[in-house]
C-alpha cells in the first residue's frame, strides 16, 4: 500500500462518510470543513484515483472508495510501529502504557482482547 498523506486521508474520510459522492460534493465539504478551494480538492482526488484508492465514474464524477478505513488504519499503524518502535508491537504497547493512566476496566478490556487473539 502506498503512503497516504494527511490531505489524502482528509479526502478519504469525506468519501468514507458519504459515498458514493460526487467530486463537487467532496469539494464543497472540504471547503466547509478544511477551508480548501476546489482546485486543491480536485488535485487530491486525482492523486487518490491514480494510487488506486478511489474510483471516479460518470456521470457527475461520482467517487467511491476502493480501500477501507480499516485497511488504511492497519497500514498506518504498522508504518508507525516500524518507524518508531523497530517493528515491535510490544515496544509500542510499553510506550503507551508508560504514559497512560488506565482504569481497572480498561486493563480488564485489554487483557480480554489479548486473550481472544
Amino acid at each position: 500500500m502506498q503512503k497516504l498523506y494527511d490531505s489524502e486521508i482528509k479526502v478519504m474520510e469525506i468519501i468514507w462518510e458519504n459515498e458514493p459522492i460526487s467530486a463537487k460534493q467532496i469539494s464543497l465539504i472540504a471547503a466547509e470543513q478544511i477551508g480548501w478551494n476546489k482546485n486543491t480538492t480536485y488535485t487530491v482526488i486525482k492523486k487518490l484515483e491514480s494510487k488506486g484508492y478511489i474510483k471516479r465514474e460518470e456521470p457527475g464524477f461520482i467517487c467511491t472508495s476502493l480501500i477501507s478505513r480499516e485497511d488504511v488504519c492497519r497500514a498506518e499503524t504498522q508504518s508507525l510501529i516500524d518507524k518508531f518502535f523497530g517493528g515491535s508491537k510490544k515496544a509500542l504497547f510499553s510506550a503507551l502504557l508508560q504514559d497512560e493512566k488506565l482504569s481497572s476496566e480498561d486493563l480488564d478490556e485489554l487483557r480480554r482482547m489479548i486473550e481472544e487473539r
